[in-house]
């Protein structure tokens, strides 16, 4: 007789297939909707970037008693650790960003006489 999956891997399996299913319907959405999700993902607090942040942070936390038990080495400790912190990064970075993305995806899906002037692709950073 087979074992039913435990809930919570259930559910791990299940955000991975929305995750992907949302970055399917990202990629053929119009421009002004695709800015709302990417807004949406990186809203401070409340979205995707910020959970998953979370979520590595939980992990990390948990593979640190565990490698204080021996069950885990210590590099897997380490390595969510980082990843964490790298995570944590991101987000920073793109803080600066999130008003902008947020007042795109609220304009009007019109087409304007004069359309915008494309950015350059490389740019200085300001810190």
């Amino acid at each position: 007789m087979s074992h039913p999956t435990p809930y919570p891997i259930g559910l791990a399996g299940e955000i991975t297939r929305q995750l992907n299913l949302l970055a399917d319907h990202l990629v053929q959405l119009p421009p002004h909707e695709a800015m709302q999700v990417i807004a949406r993902i990186l809203d401070p607090g409340d979205g995707l970037l910020d959970g998953v942040t979370g979520l590595v942070s939980v992990s990390s936390t948990f593979a640190q008693t565990q490698a204080k038990r021996g069950v885990l080495p210590a590099e897997v400790w380490l390595a969510l650790g980082r990843a964490t912190n790298d995570l944590d990064a991101i987000g920073g970075d793109l803080d600066e960003h999130r008003a902008t993305l947020r007042r795109v995806g609220t304009q009007p899906a019109t087409t304007a006489a004069k359309p915008p002037a494309p950015a350059p692709l490389v740019v200085q950073r300001h810190r």
